[in-house]
């Protein structure tokens, strides 16, 4: 198969039970595993095609693999920062600036792995920088255990 074949055949999620959180537009995720031992939640994100999510900050060290489209960060001003195509892998530590992620010209599904979380994965945040809600091993544990229902 070419390498150009892949980009075309995209990400097959069908056994993927997307879930979302009321409140949270833009976004849909599927939890693969919350570990408290070794301190980790791997999940996938749907982000929707020509959108952004809420602005937030990840509290945790984290990989990303984009495995459909493109992910798009933006500023908290909404401005465009960087564009990552299908394939691009990144490795970063927590406390970035704050900013809001959505999809290129369609869905962008992205897997992220955060690490070494202590206490707090994602800081979800206002548009005056106040946090609004957090989400830590506890909240993505209870995410998780309601995939099963």
């Amino acid at each position: 198969m070419r390498e150009t074949d892949v980009a075309r055949i995209g990400f097959d999620d069908s056994n993927v039970t997307w879930r979302t959180i009321e409140g949270f537009d833009h976004i849909a995720y599927f939890i693969c595993d919350v570990d408290e031992a070794n301190r980790s939640v791997d999940l996938l994100f749907r982000f929707a095609a020509n959108q952004q999510i809420v602005l937030h900050r990840h509290k945790a060290a984290y990989r990303t693999l984009v495995l459909q489209g493109e992910l798009r960060i933006y500023r908290a001003n909404g401005e465009l920062k960087e564009i990552r195509p299908v394939g691009s892998y990144v490795a970063s530590a927590s406390d970035g600036e704050p900013h809001r992620e959505g999809g290129g010209d369609e869905d962008a599904i992205v897997f992220f792995s955060n690490r070494n979380v202590d206490g707090v994965v994602y800081e979800i945040l206002d548009d005056a920088f106040n946090t609004v809600t957090t989400f830590g091993l506890a909240e993505f544990r209870a995410l998780l255990e309601g995939q099963g229902a």
